[in-house]
C-alpha cells in the first residue's frame, strides 16, 4: 500500500496562514461563485478524492458553485462507475465530465473551463489539498480586478510521508530562463516596496501553472490556453507572458493556501501528437514565435535544433495578439521583470570564449552552476548553450543563471560558477585590447596553456608574451540582434 492510501480522504491539515490572513473578514454574499476544475488522467483514487473532499469541506457553500472532475481518457476501472457512485454523497456539487479521446492537460483545461458555469474558474491539480480559507481570497481578488489571474500559495505535501508543510508568507515569485523553463525567484526589492501588508496580492512575472484562478469570461477573452500545444509544458509561461502583455496581471495570494503532492517524474504518458517526445520544446517554440518578438533568439540559443521544426499553424494566436492590441515582449521585460538578465541588452560581449590553436572553448561541462563548480574547457561546438558566456556592462563575467569569479586553491587560480548576487556585486573582469580576459581584482588572465578536453580553466598572471592567453571572443550570431 502506498503512503497516500494510508491517510484519510478527509484528514485535517495544519492551517499555515499568517495571523493577518486568519483575521481577515470577507463579505461572502457579495463575492462571485467559483467552479473548481480538476483534470485527471489515471490519477490514484485517494489523492483525487482527497482533493475533492478538501475543496468541498473548506469552501463556503455560498462560494462553491461546482466541482468539475474532467477525466482526460483514464483507463483505470476504479475511476469509472465507482467514481460516479462515490460523488453522489456531495449532493450534486461534484460532476464528472469525460473526454472521448486523450486531450492532454492543456486542451483538457480548456474543455473543463468550457463546461464550467461559475463566474470564477479555479484550476487545481488532481493531487492537492485545499487549506482553510483558501477560496475567499481568490474570489475576492478577482471581484476587485477581473483581469487578475491569481495563484494560491502552493504548500508542499511529501509524496513519501504525506506530511503537509507550508510557509505563511509569499517568499518567491515565478520567473523564467531563456530555455523557457519556469523558475522560482526571490521577490525583488522593487516589488517589496509596493506591498503594504502580508495580505496584499504579490505580482509575479510568471506562474508555475497547475493551480490558478481567473474570471471565466476574461480567461476566454484573452485566449484561454493555446490549443495547438500538446499535453503539458510551456503553457504556464505562455499564459503568463500573454496575460501581462495583453492588459492583465499574474498575482500570488499569500492568504490562499493549497497543498500539492510533489512527485518524481510524470505518472502519465508525455508523448504528444505524431509521436512527439519533446512536447515542452515544441510548445515553447509556439510561445516564442507568437509572443517573444526578437527575443525568441534567446530560446533558439538553447534549442537551435527546433529552429526549423514545424509546430503547427500559428495564425489564430497571432491574430489573437493583434486583436487584443497586446504590448511587446520588450515592454514585458522592462516593466514586469526588469531583473531578468538579457544578454545583448546588458553586455559588452555575449558568445563563446575560444582558444583557436586547440579549438577549445570555455564550457560549463554541464556542471551545477550554483554550487561553486569550476568552469572547464571542451572542443568548441558552434555556440552550444554550455559554452555561452557574457561580460556585462559593469564587468561581471557570467552566464544566464550563474556568475563567475576566480578562486585560488593549492597555488592555482581557477574560475568557478555560483548563483549571482541580487545586488549585482561581484568580481569585475575586462576584455583587454590584446583579446585577453583579465580579472581586475587579481590582475590575472584566462590561460589555456597545457589544457586538454575536460580540464578546468586556469588564470595566470597576465603576460604579453604568452599566446595561450590570447583568446577569440566570438559573438553569438543573433539573427535579430538589437
Amino acid at each position: 500500500m502506498v503512503e497516500y492510501d494510508k491517510v484519510s480522504l478527509d484528514r485535517s491539515i495544519p492551517d499555515v496562514r499568517s495571523e493577518e490572513c486568519k483575521a481577515k473578514v470577507y463579505d461572502i454574499k457579495s463575492l462571485p461563485k467559483a467552479s473548481v476544475v480538476i483534470i485527471f488522467t489515471d490519477e490514484a483514487w485517494s489523492p483525487l478524492l482527497r482533493t475533492v473532499h478538501s475543496v468541498f469541506n473548506r469552501s463556503p457553500p455560498e462560494l462553491l458553485h461546482e466541482i468539475i472532475l474532467y477525466d482526460d481518457f483514464s483507463k483505470r476501472d476504479e475511476l469509472k462507475e465507482k467514481l460516479e457512485e462515490y460523488i453522489k454523497r456531495f449532493g450534486g456539487v461534484v460532476k464528472v465530465v469525460r473526454a472521448t479521446e486523450r486531450m492532454g492537460l492543456i486542451r483538457a483545461k480548456i474543455a473543463g473551463a468550457e463546461h464550467a458555469t461559475g463566474e470564477v474558474v479555479v484550476f487545481l491539480d488532481s493531487h492537492c489539498e485545499a487549506n482553510a480559507g483558501w477560496l475567499e481570497p481568490i474570489v475576492e481578488r478577482i471581484s476587485q480586478n477581473r483581469k487578475a489571474i491569481v495563484c494560491p500559495s502552493i504548500d508542499h505535501i511529501s509524496a513519501k510521508s504525506m506530511e503537509y508543510s507550508g510557509s505563511s508568507e509569499v517568499s518567491s515569485v515565478g520567473g523564467f530562463r531563456w530555455s523557457l523553463h519556469f523558475t522560482w525567484d526571490p521577490i525583488s526589492e522593487r516589488v517589496r516596496k509596493t506591498l503594504k501588508s502580508n495580505t496584499d496580492p504579490v505580482p509575479s512575472p510568471t506562474m508555475a501553472g497547475g493551480l490558478l484562478a481567473a474570471n471565466r469570461e476574461f480567461f476566454f477573452e484573452i485566449g484561454a490556453y493555446d490549443p495547438g500545444m500538446d499535453i503539458w509544458g510551456g503553457e504556464n509561461l505562455e499564459i503568463s507572458f500573454r496575460t501581462w502583455m495583453c492588459g492583465g496581471s499574474i498575482e500570488f495570494l499569500g492568504c490562499s493556501h493549497v497543498g500539492h503532492i510533489f512527485r518524481d517524474g510524470h505518472p502519465y504518458n508525455m508523448t504528444g501528437r505524431n509521436n512527439n517526445k519533446d512536447v515542452h520544446g515544441t510548445n515553447s517554440k509556439r510561445l516564442a514565435e507568437v509572443w517573444m518578438d526578437e527575443y525568441k533568439e534567446y530560446y533558439y540559443s538553447h534549442r537551435s535544433d527546433l529552429r526549423n521544426t514545424d509546430v503547427g499553424d500559428l495564425t489564430e494566436r497571432h491574430e489573437l495578439r493583434k486583436r487584443l492590441k497586446c504590448k511587446s515582449f520588450n515592454w514585458y521585460l522592462e516593466n514586469v521583470i526588469p531583473e531578468q538578465f538579457v544578454p545583448f541588452d546588458h553586455s559588452i560581449f555575449y558568445g563563446v570564449v575560444s582558444y583557436g590553436p586547440k579549438k577549445l572553448c570555455l564550457d560549463t561541462l554541464q556542471r551545477h552552476e550554483d554550487a561553486y563548480k569550476r568552469v572547464g574547457v571542451y572542443p568548441c561546438q558552434n555556440f552550444s548553450n554550455t559554452e555561452l558566456f557574457a561580460i556585462t556592462d559593469n564587468g561581471i563575467f557570467r552566464r544566464e543563471e550563474s556568475c563567475i569569479d576566480s578562486s585560488r586553491e593549492n597555488g592555482v587560480t581557477y574560475l568557478r560558477m555560483f548563483s549571482c548576487p541580487h545586488d549585482g556585486s561581484g568580481e569585475k573582469f575586462e576584455r583587454t585590447e590584446s583579446n585577453r580576459i583579465r580579472s581586475k581584482k587579481t590582475g590575472f588572465c584566462i590561460d589555456f596553456e597545457g589544457l586538454e578536453t575536460g580540464d578546468d580553466i586556469k588564470m595566470t598572471e597576465c603576460d604579453d608574451t604568452k599566446t595561450s592567453q590570447i583568446l577569440e571572443l566570438l559573438e553569438y550570431p543573433f539573427n535579430n540582434k538589437k
